[in-house]
């Protein structure tokens, strides 16, 4: 996007990422403390409603890390930064973040590209042989050992009913997986009938600034994100509107025209 000296793009900010992570987190520690403590055969519409805050929450947790794999998490602390990132994806998955971040930046690198993890492998484009590749170029044999450990160790050493940890636990973790990949692989980075427009190989959705934080906190905002990996998800609803104030912008989320 053309940048002129008298229209200035907004500035990364600072402090407030670290806030967000912290309400992210512990709004997801305390729901599944909560929901793994509560009594299924009493809950009829309330398992539902718990399932979908918990997956939610869940996409937070991700959508935190991923912002540490920025350093916008904590800009002026890079290892609280690191941690709060380590924290985020272990929590979720017993994710590495190391090497999450190193596959993300080949993401960011070759965006829908052959060399790109995240993209379906040229072929097979399909929304379930995509997931399923996505996912298996992420989770290893060694992750789903631990996190059978885990689930025992919470089964039997602490006690918690499986039925609750299937529920509100396995159920949201996988749930968010699907959200993550449509709303922030496949509906960005699938090729539109006319082409990619730029390097960013990316589009954005046109939700809502409501609707965008509830489907994947704004991580739809896609090329807003590539166009500027330095700005929180939280930011980016800002970022967007001072583009509408400055381009004329297609309905995939791309610059038709830059005002001079």
């Amino acid at each position: 996007m053309a940048k002129t000296d008298a229209v200035r793009q907004p500035t990364r900010p600072n402090a407030k990422g670290l806030g967000a992570a912290v309400c992210i987190i512990g709004a997801w520690a305390a729901s599944l403390v909560l929901l793994l403590g509560a009594d299924l055969s009493q809950m009829t519409w309330q398992i539902g409603v718990g399932v979908a805050v918990q997956t939610f929450l869940y996409t937070g947790l991700f959508i935190t890390a991923h912002d540490a794999m920025h350093g916008t998490v904590a800009p002026d602390f890079p290892r609280l930064n690191r941690a709060v990132g380590a924290v985020a994806v272990g929590l979720y998955a017993l994710f590495s973040f190391k090497h999450l971040k190193k596959e993300h930046w080949r993401h960011h690198d070759h965006p829908a590209t052959e060399e790109d993890p995240d993209f379906h492998d040229g072929d097979n484009d399909g929304v379930i042989r995509w997931y399923l590749r996505f996912m298996t170029t992420y989770v290893t044999v060694v992750q789903l050992i631990g996190m059978a450990v885990v689930f025992n160790v919470l089964q039997y050493l602490v006690g918690i009913p499986a039925s609750n940890l299937v529920v509100f636990w396995v159920a949201p973790a996988l749930l968010s997986t699907v959200q993550l990949f449509y709303f922030g692989t496949v509906l960005p980075h699938r090729r539109p009938e006319q082409g990619y427009a730029d390097e960013h190989r990316a589009q954005s959705n046109d939700f809502s600034p409501l609707l965008s934080f509830l489907t994947c906190y704004h991580f739809g905002y896609h090329w807003e994100h590539h166009e500027r990996p330095d700005l929180p998800w939280w930011y980016l609803p800002r970022f967007r509107r001072w583009r509408r104030q400055h381009t004329t912008m297609g309905r995939d989320g791309t610059d038709s025209a830059v005002a001079r």
